[in-house]
């Protein structure tokens, strides 16, 4: 049974998406402050972090960066009660797997959620694909879902990850952003490229890319990205 660490403040809201989720065969731990949600991480021990973009407080955009830095790969939907780009596209840059606009339909996050975990559980390697790939000093491991540069291993979010892992098994090919969200993300709502242009910036960083001449995560102007192999 999947546990969900839900943060929100507005009680109404907490109590009617916990008992959708619970609905839905979750287990779920609703609390109403980002510190609250911070201690809750470590004693809950959730699956997947549903989380308040507008809290008092300590703000959603602290909670998800303070999570990312207890744990790289637990997963964050971040929810939000405007479609403001740029409240969405802060929040992704925190460190956010997905997001959900409130109000948030039960059927909308439900699916948000179980997409998440998928992608946590990574991808696994296909017949013909080496068990562990090497582009100089980056090694993709994808029986171990495992990723080092220079023997270092690199912790990366379950979005990054599955990213990097649909990216580098076919070098040289270019995505457009419409591919990778139904690949990474499984949903292509209009607006949503900025889920995988936020993703591609936090990869690189991680990757120790230069931003404006990336060795293997490539822009192709008008097109999408691809991955050299180099």
């Amino acid at each position: 049974m999947p546990r969900v660490l839900l943060i929100e403040d507005d009680r109404a809201v907490r109590e009617g998406v916990a008992l959708a989720l619970r609905r839905q065969g979750h287990e779920v731990a609703p609390v109403a402050t980002g510190e609250d949600g911070l201690e809750r991480v470590r004693s809950f021990r959730p699956d997947v972090v549903v989380l308040d973009l507008m809290l008092p407080g300590l703000s959603g955009l602290d909670v998800c960066s303070r999570i990312r830095g207890l744990d790289q790969t637990l997963p964050i939907v971040m929810a939000t009660a405007r479609g403001d780009d740029e409240d969405i596209v802060v929040g992704l840059e925190a460190g956010a797997d997905d997001y959900v606009v409130k109000p948030v339909q039960a059927r909308v996050l439900e699916a948000r959620i179980r997409a998440v975990l998928r992608r946590a559980g990574g991808a696994p390697a296909e017949g013909g694909i080496p068990k562990i790939d090497t582009f100089g000093d980056l090694s993709v491991d994808r029986a171990g879902l495992e990723v080092a540069r220079g023997g270092v291993p690199v912790p990366l979010a379950p979005s990054e990850l599955r990213l990097l892992l649909t990216l580098s098994a076919s070098p040289g090919q270019v995505f457009s952003r419409q591919q990778l969200l139904e690949a990474v993300w499984e949903h292509s709502y209009h607006g949503d490229a900025r889920l995988v242009d936020a993703c591609v910036r936090r990869l690189r960083a991680k990757l120790g890319e230069p931003p404006r001449e990336p060795r293997h995560i490539q822009t192709v102007r008008g097109f999408g990205y691809r991955f050299a192999a180099r």
